[in-house]
């Protein structure tokens, strides 16, 4: 099973009322990741465990330059964004390295899968 991975606690919060709706990572992760597939959303430092927060299915995964996210994509990302340049100072900080307008990145938005009632067994008689 694949995972999308959170490294800082604040964005547990964000996931887990919905605030947090995509993730924008640094590349094309086009190859990794597909619509429809199933992933475990988790928050956790790196090399160190990791808290399981849902799961949930990929609804669509999209590659531009940084220059072309709207306000909204960036919004779904972290709440507390609204310009690309902002987004490029926190990718930098979040990458450790300079991020530009004309980087390429990839926008993953997916949705929660809710733990709902289990059908019952088809039986035939």
């Amino acid at each position: 099973m694949y995972a999308l991975n959170f490294y800082s606690p604040l964005v547990a919060d964000q996931l887990r009322s919905g605030r947090k709706s995509a993730t924008i990572r640094l590349g094309d992760k086009s190859a990794k990741y597909k619509k429809g597939m199933v992933v475990q959303v988790l928050v956790g430092v790196r090399f160190g465990p990791r808290e399981r927060i849902f799961e949930a299915v990929i609804d669509k995964v999209e590659v531009k330059r940084l220059a072309d996210l709207s306000p909204r994509e960036i919004e779904h990302d972290n709440p507390e964004i609204r310009r690309t340049d902002e987004m490029a100072t926190f990718l930098s900080q979040l990458y450790n390295r300079q991020v530009t307008a004309d980087d390429l990145v990839t926008v993953i938005r997916f949705s929660q899968i809710m733990n709902g009632p289990v059908a019952a067994p088809f039986r035939d008689f």
